[in-house]
């Protein structure tokens, strides 16, 4: 039996993983950044410009989205650390997705690097 660190290291294998450093310019030639965290997670902060799409709802959401259709779409993946993207991307690539990319290191290595991050807004009470 495969664990989860053994199936994250084998998606790692068969996927395309962004460097840090060659983020911003991929998500800037990307149609769709998504973040495959949870909700809750996506709240608490996100990159710019990120659609939440749950790792665990990502094939559905894909398949009930026209906009998402074309298996030449071209897509930036991120997760908090990187693993969940991994699987993310090699289950779009068993989709039939051509153009897919995960950021290595996730969330945590984006914002550990100073980059932008869009913070959730809380009521000012005067």
């Amino acid at each position: 039996m495969k664990t989860a660190l053994e199936m994250v290291a084998e998606a790692k294998g068969k996927i395309q993983e962004i460097p840090l450093e060659l983020a911003v310019s991929s998500i800037g030639q990307a149609q769709v950044l998504i973040d495959v965290r949870e909700p809750d997670e996506y709240r608490q902060g996100h990159l710019p410009g990120a659609v939440n799409m749950p790792r665990g709802l990502l094939e559905f959401q894909l398949s009930s989205n026209p906009a998402c259709q074309s298996a030449d779409l071209d897509v930036v993946l991120y997760c908090k650390t990187s693993g969940r993207a991994a699987l993310a991307a090699c289950s779009m690539q068993e989709m039939g997705y051509r153009k897919v990319r995960s950021i290595a290191g996730g969330y945590d290595a984006w914002v550990a690097a100073g980059n932008p991050v869009v913070q959730p807004r809380l009521p000012q009470f005067d």
